[in-house]
């Protein structure tokens, strides 16, 4: 489950609220709590039969026992109500079988309330918390760009879209990509393989050298109990890949294989917090709509990712969620990308998180914001369905642990904003300077005509 049930007897009003908000259909929570009222009435009758059933079987003994002849009336009559609670019971037995593993699938169903300060609303409700940067424009003088030597004089250039960059320098091939696996799924040729093996390494260097990190090299597939663990289903079983022969998924983030790795366990509270950063190809099927989604990488069904994950005692979450945003943010100043963070509206931040900002990049190619992290804290809503707990002190009670996790961060729209922020007016591209060392270069030339 999901929502714990005590949580949905004593606050239906806001968990039903909750799922509105998030644009969820609230009848589930009503069928979860009639079906809950079923189960509870059910488990009465069943304790006062088994109660009866005991004391028929004591009548009987006791009968016998004071002179009434086994097979006599009296005797015959209390083990027919015997046996007839019997019968009962059996079928009490399998209709409660039944409801509680509908009270179990509907819990799954509920999602996780928004914390109380969060916007309602969609798109038009998501809130700019803060910037960083200069957002470039489109056209600009040729005089001040980046590594332009061109003579002043009022000349503009136009900056141009990331694929149209990456296809002069032969870093990236989409139409190959199409003819492999179908579109949606580029090729990283040259300096473009370079660029991103150079990102998805120094991202992780940054993790576990600076930020304490344990580095996870998880499973790139997860099985039901795993996607079920994270929220992945019943929510989102259509953006999945799916490896049919073995019941497998594919996984859509490194969330999904990293949080699992302590699911079903009781962790001490000396070994809080534990981060972890993993880097792994990412799938997902709902690559795109109409529109400019559609060229280049932007959207596509296979990307690069390293997640950071964080599991946290419940009064520390908040804080952590604050801490590992920034981590993501010093990401992108050392980039030399200008962002904005956005905390989400209701219905943009998801089934599971209760809390969510969206890290976006400007990229001046196609003058729009592109989203490059999301950092979500999801309170104990995962850890109720993994069963993830942890004792506060030495004997305590287990108590369930929050977990956190954020894109730190997304390579596909990275590469995209550096092509656009990087371009020369000549066609080359700058590297960024992080990068330099793990690609060994200072700048992308442009090819010669």
């Amino acid at each position: 489950m999901s929502v714990g049930i005590a949580r949905l007897r004593e606050e239906p009003d806001a968990i039903r609220k909750g799922a509105v908000d998030k644009g969820e259909d609230p009848s589930t929570v009503d069928a979860a709590l009639a079906a809950d009222a079923r189960r509870r009435t059910l488990q009465g009758e069943g304790d006062a039969l088994r109660a009866e059933r005991n004391t028929a079987s004591k009548s009987i003994g006791e009968a016998i026992k004071a002179g009434a002849r086994p097979e006599g009336p009296e005797v015959a009559a209390l083990r027919r109500r015997s046996t007839e609670i019997g019968d009962r019971l059996a079928a009490i037995d399998a209709e409660l079988a039944e409801v509680e593993a509908t009270v179990e699938d509907l819990l799954l169903r509920i999602p996780n309330p928004a914390e109380d300060d969060i916007p309602v609303g969609g798109e038009d409700a998501n809130v700019t918390v803060r910037t960083w940067g200069e957002q470039l424009p489109h056209d600009q003088p040729l005089e001040g760009e980046i590594g332009a030597d061109a003579p002043a004089g009022g000349a503009v250039w136009e900056r141009r879209p990331h694929w149209e960059v990456a296809e002069k320098l032969g870093m990236i091939d989409l139409a190959r990509g199409a003819k492999i696996a179908g579109s949606g799924f580029p090729v990283y040729m040259g300096q473009g393989s370079a660029l991103q093996r150079a990102l998805i390494m120094w991202f992780l260097d940054v993790h576990t050298r600076e930020n304490g990190f344990t580095e996870v090299w998880p499973p790139i597939v997860v099985n039901q109990a795993s996607a079920r663990g994270t929220g992945q289903i019943p929510d989102k079983e259509d953006q999945m890949y799916v490896v049919t022969r073995d019941d497998l998924y594919m996984v859509p983030t490194a969330e999904v294989p990293v949080t699992n790795l302590h699911r079903d366990e009781i962790l001490e509270a000396s070994e809080l917090p534990i981060r972890y950063a993993a880097y792994t190809p990412c799938f997902r099927r709902e690559a795109g709509a109409a529109g400019k989604d559609t060229r280049g990488i932007l959207r596509v069904h296979q990307f690069d990712k390293v997640e950071m994950v964080l599991f946290e005692r419940p009064e520390a979450s908040s804080d952590a969620l604050e801490w590992m945003t920034g981590v993501a943010e010093d990401l992108l100043k050392r980039l030399g990308l200008a962002y904005r963070v956005l905390l989400m509206a209701t219905k943009e931040m998801g089934f599971t998180q209760a809390r969510k900002y969206d890290l976006e990049v400007w990229a001046p190619g196609v003058e729009r914001w592109l989203e490059v992290s999301s950092c979500s804290n999801f309170k104990d809503f995962q850890a109720r369905r993994m069963a993830v707990r942890y004792r506060p002190e030495p004997g305590a009670k287990p108590e369930l642990v929050h977990t956190l996790n954020g894109s730190g961060l997304a390579l596909a729209r990275i590469v995209a904003a550096i092509l656009e922020t990087y371009q020369r007016p000549d066609g080359s591209v700058d590297i960024p300077p992080p990068l330099r060392p793990y690609m060994g270069i200072d700048w992308i030339p442009a090819p010669v005509a």
